[in-house]
């Protein structure tokens, strides 16, 4: 893609508030944990509130932009990851964290450029065991489970 013009930063703002806006009710909907504690619910409240912070700056800022032209090379990039996201948080609902996660990471590692299968591989397998090990073992957040199918009923535990 050329250099050409971006949509209106108040346009950008304003979607970044919206979507912060929906992304905060909606983590808010999420249960607590069994102690009564936020849980699960803390890392995405805390995205959530962020897009509301950066919409509001974006709003704010949109005064001193000035009207050249902006590099819109890597807007399929950004279209890519948010179509990804989209479909992750789908899938974690129906077939859990980890197995979502293995198909997620190599295709996030794809859309920034790398392309040696055995990268993609290690990203495949690496990241849900680190993540896995990092917020459900040592945090003490409780996994998502899969509404059709988990991974974790297959190989026991969390």
């Amino acid at each position: 893609m050329s250099v050409g013009s971006s949509p209106a930063p108040q346009a950008v703002g304003l979607a970044l508030v919206l979507l912060g806006i929906g992304a905060t009710a909606t983590s808010l909907s999420i249960p607590l944990d069994q102690y009564g504690r936020w849980g699960a619910r803390i890392f995405p409240l805390a995205g959530s509130l962020s897009l509301l912070l950066l919409g509001g700056i974006e709003l704010l800022s949109a005064r001193n932009i000035s009207k050249e032209p902006t590099d819109t090379r890597h807007l399929p990039a950004i279209f890519a990851l948010l179509a990804l996201a989209i479909g992750y948080v789908w899938a974690i609902a129906h077939f859990g964290y980890l197995l979502s996660t293995g198909v997620a990471a190599p295709i996030a590692m794809w859309i920034f450029g790398v392309r040696h299968p055995v990268g993609l591989l290690i990203a495949a397998l690496l990241c849900p065991a680190l993540y896995h090990l990092i917020f459900f073992k040592l945090l003490g957040v409780f996994p998502p489970l899969g509404l059709w199918f988990d991974l974790l009923d297959v190989i026991g535990g969390y």
